[in-house]
């Protein structure tokens, strides 16, 4: 088996893994020694049909064949489709699409947009936050990649994440997240130079440790920021496209936001993203010669494998699916949790389900090296379940594609019993 850690390959997240993929089937993947290996990551968060559907190989073949790039100055009847498409799941108020590559330039867009609508340049971010990798994205990213770089783009203040688990305004089991959000928002008012444009956040926070946001907090978030002329940004980069048992995690709020963002799963594994907004934003925008021209942006190929991934997943009626096969996740879960003291909390929705291993459960002292002994030891045993962003907080984050079986969940869970035996004394 040949070794990626020896590779001229650029390390530009750590080490490699030991084995080598040479394909992937499903919710499988393969060692280039034929061995299958459960992805509970669904590759980079992304493979939400699994690896090789049949209809997007249909699709991937004929755009390849027949159209597969533009100059940006064409529109093309996938992209339009695509557009439609995506609109027509979405409530009224997101109705204008900007078709672009990766999450780093959705959220790159969105905060571009909010910034030439509002005319203020302040941007809010959660403190565990991950929006990507470009100058405007990682500035508002607070849970990894902020050290040795250099300055980043002004004006980003920090929100206190609403984490239950660790907030220092849960007491004794009593979380007074109202209280944590009003002195977050103390703080912001008094940093702030007068020039407030967007809140960014994810509705359920993926690498900063599966962070849900309480009942009611999406609401007071979007009353904030308007009260403060700013637009509301949510980045649904891992939550979208039925994962956590609604079309869009926002759904189950009933808070529409400004401006949506959404990037790995609408591409099922291919590099596609969305900056969505309404009419009236976008018209703005355009009379203020707004401009963010990449090479890639609507480009045909990635724009019909977004169509048919909305269609697959309404025909296929996979939020509900995600949502009844994550409580039978959860389920199991909380069993693990039951017989390893090692598990401090089991948290998540639908399918993105997140597993916090401690030393300790009384004191939450986290512990990173007993959980990245975990993983290892499950992908020896044939199952990729990873540790989220930031790695120091031993956080694992399970999220297999939304055509995973029963049986497969099963399989997988009984590696992750079998390491946790292994690994997670302590």
């Amino acid at each position: 088996m040949s070794k990626p850690s020896a590779s001229k390959v650029f390390r530009f997240g750590g080490d490699f893994a030991e084995p080598c993929i040479s394909r992937a089937k499903g919710s499988y993947i393969y060692d280039d020694g034929g061995r299958a290996i459960l992805d509970f990551t669904s590759g980079q968060m992304s493979s939400v049909l699994g690896h090789g559907h049949p209809e997007i190989v249909a699709v991937i073949h004929d755009m390849a064949a027949n159209l597969d790039h533009l100059h940006g100055g064409f529109l093309s009847d996938p992209v339009i489709a695509f557009a439609d498409a995506l609109t027509e799941m979405l409530p009224a108020g997101l109705d204008r699409v900007l078709p672009l590559s990766t999450g780093g330039e959705s959220n790159e867009a969105a905060l571009r947009m909010a910034k030439t609508y509002t005319g203020g340049f302040e941007v809010v971010a959660f403190d565990r936050s991950w929006h990507g990798m470009t100058s405007g994205a990682a500035a508002a990213t607070y849970s990894g990649g902020r050290r040795g770089h250099g300055p980043t783009l002004p004006g980003v203040l920090t929100l206190p994440t609403p984490h239950a688990y660790r907030s220092p305004f849960n007491r004794d089991g009593d979380y007074d997240w109202r209280a944590e959000f009003e002195f977050g928002w103390q703080m912001i008012d008094r940093q702030s130079t007068g020039q407030l444009a967007a809140v960014i956040v994810e509705p359920i926070l993926s690498s900063g440790g599966i962070i849900e946001l309480p009942d009611g907090y999406l609401a007071a978030l979007r009353d904030k920021a308007h009260e403060r002329g700013m637009l509301l940004i949510l980045d649904e980069a891992q939550t979208g496209m039925g994962r956590t048992g609604d079309n869009f995690a926002f759904q189950r709020d009933g808070v529409t936001p400004d401006i949506l963002t959404l990037s790995k799963t609408l591409g099922a594994g291919l590099p596609l993203s969305a900056t969505i907004t309404s009419a009236a934003i976008e018209q703005d925008c355009h009379d203020k010669g707004f401009l963010f021209y990449t090479t890639h942006a609507a480009d045909p190929l990635p724009a019909a494998v977004g169509a048919k991934v909305v269609e697959i997943v309404l025909r296929d009626r996979l939020a509900e699916r995600a949502g009844e096969l994550g409580g039978y996740l959860k389920e199991q879960l909380n069993a693990l949790q039951q017989r390893h003291p090692v598990i401090g909390d089991v948290r998540g929705r639908g399918l993105l389900q997140g597993v916090e291993i401690v030393s300790d459960r009384g004191s939450k002292t986290p512990a990173p090296e007993i959980g990245m002994a975990i993983s290892r030891r499950c992908l020896e045993l044939g199952a990729c379940l990873n540790i989220s962003r930031p790695s120091s907080a031993g956080i694992f984050r399970i999220a297999p594609p939304l055509t995973v079986s029963r049986d497969e969940i099963d399989s997988a869970m009984a590696i992750f019993d079998s390491a946790l035996g292994d690994c997670g004394k302590v």
